[in-house]
């Protein structure tokens, strides 16, 4: 049995960790981090953009780690070791590469064609096959296989996304008896909506050899603890455990965080960069409304567009006055459903110019590639109005960019669907029903007309929702939650320690 100091008891509690190891008490240093993932974000592909990098990154320096997961390379057979293993200061980065069968199975087919969209509750987007599904477990399966032997007995798991559901009962199958933590970035449907996919009780099962379960939103964690009683048979205990054959999993909401302001800096700067300039320069007399996403059903372009257009169609006094920029990288284009949602949104948005532009003025400019993190954030401190209007997310970390991004004397609007999860966090945006095209016209005019003294009133409050957090904190309590929970779980024991927890933090 591990053995945790009692002054973990504290620390728990908020977003410091503390280290152990099994059976021999408190060491000197700090336990490795094992981070399983989709993809691994190697050291070569330069700076990491996202706040999951920038969380692990800060953590595994600390701690020391391994990031495990595909290489993002297709091969020919698939490896039964690690493809490569690269060190980079106190990290391991071990990748393995996938055949094109799996690619196409695992990450296209189940992944992509019925996981995500069935987890965003939009079931009738589901492509189920029963090739696709049996892949998807094979390749959790194979991963556990070749990371297992690479786990050591005083490392803390942690896997990432929808990829892996299958990963903590295939890690248990290997004698795996680690503490395992399981996060999912994207939300996590109703019971009901689970029916579209005959896996799901099976996957619900396996995710439940976790012993923590985090979630962006208390809704998500809501869901799934009633998906694991429906499906599972689990029994919802007081502090967020489920008790399931005979053992206890932890359950909690762990929203992801940005670098406020390490962001707020880099709009700042970028907001005199040329590409910014030109875009200003193009706008004469113009009021911006930026819309960033990716190409992707749950993010509600064709909906953002309807606004658009009754809009139009209703003041038409805005004609000339604004533009709508929405810039929409186009991603998993071998996937069915996203190359017919591209061709419908670039109809949806030439009938628009076509119907309400002029010779020297559209309504609509519509970029279907991605753009720098810089740019963006130039963009965004320029444009008066952020437009965030997602059907359903998990988070949505653009929201926060947009916030942080702000002029504080001078700020622009969020204007943000009620259904993404940084809803719950940013209550003082305008929060809208994307599919409501007539309040989703109303809520950009009121962006647009709305007095300086209220803008800087609804940003102050945003930012004081953001300001004091951070992906490295947001990392930190997680992994604080799992140790609590393996302690609670029964797997840990606490131990006296008469050094102070502030000795002791991670």
């Amino acid at each position: 049995m591990t053995r945790l100091p009692q002054s973990v008891r504290s620390a728990t509690a908020g977003a410091e960790v503390t280290e152990l190891h099994p059976n021999r008490g408190v060491s000197a240093t700090m336990n490795r981090l094992v981070v399983i993932s989709n993809r691994v974000p190697l050291p070569s592909a330069g700076p990491r953009a996202g706040g999951l990098a920038v969380a692990l990154d800060g953590l595994m320096e600390k701690r020391g780690g391994l990031w495990f997961g595909w290489s993002g390379a297709v091969s020919a057979h698939a490896a039964e070791q690690p493809v490569q293993v690269i060190t980079h200061g106190p990290v391991d980065y071990a990748t393995v590469d996938l055949t094109a069968d799996e690619h196409d199975r695992y990450y296209n087919g189940f992944s992509n064609g019925v996981l995500w969209p069935l987890l965003h509750s939009m079931p009738d987007l589901v492509q189920y096959d029963r090739t696709d599904a049996q892949i998807y477990r094979d390749v959790n399966a194979r991963l556990a296989s070749q990371v297992a032997p690479m786990i050591g007995p005083d490392d803390l798991i942690w896997v990432h996304d929808y990829h892996l559901l299958p990963l903590p009962a295939a890690l248990r199958a290997q004698g795996v008896a680690n503490p395992i933590g399981f996060f999912l970035h994207i939300p996590f449907a109703a019971p009901d909506m689970l029916e579209a996919a005959p896996d799901m009780a099976e996957l619900v099962v396996g995710l439940l050899a976790a012993d923590l379960i985090g979630f962006q939103t208390e809704g998500d964690l809501a869901n799934f603890a009633a998906a694991a009683m429906a499906l599972a048979g689990a029994v919802r205990r007081p502090g967020n455990f489920l008790e399931v054959a005979g053992r206890r999993v932890l359950l909690g909401a762990f929203p992801v965080e940005i670098e406020p302001h390490e962001f707020a800096r880099m709009a700042e700067a970028h907001a005199r960069k040329l590409a910014v300039v030109r875009l200003r320069q193009s706008l004469p007399g113009q009021t911006l409304i930026l819309g960033l996403d990716r190409l992707d059903p749950t993010k509600g372009l064709l909906q953002r567009m309807s606004g658009l257009r009754r809009l139009l169609e209703t003041q038409p006094e805005w004609k000339r006055r604004m533009t709508l920029l929405q810039i929409a990288a186009i991603s998993r284009e071998e996937v069915g459903t996203y190359r017919a949602l591209r061709a419908a949104i670039d109809r949806e948005s030439g009938n628009i110019n076509g119907d309400f532009g002029e010779p020297d003025w559209l309504p609509l400019r519509m970029i279907s590639h991605g753009i720098d993190r810089a740019t963006a954030a130039g963009f965004m401190r320029t444009a008066r109005v952020g437009l965030v209007t997602p059907l359903r997310d998990g988070m949505n970390l653009v929201a926060k960019e947009f916030v942080a991004a702000q002029n504080p004397e001078d700020p622009g609007v969020l204007v943000l669907s009620r259904f993404a999860g940084a809803a719950q966090q940013l209550d003082a945006a305008i929060l809208v029903n994307p599919h409501d095209s007539d309040a989703m016209a109303e809520a950009m005019v009121q962006a647009m007309t709305m007095s300086l003294s209220d803008r800087k009133a609804r940003w102050n409050d945003l930012w004081g929702a953001i300001e004091h957090r951070s992906p490295l904190s947001w990392g930190r309590m997680f992994l604080a939650a799992l140790l609590r929970g393996a302690v609670r779980g029964g797997k840990w024991e606490l131990v006296e320690d008469d050094r102070p927890p502030a000795a002791m933090s991670g």
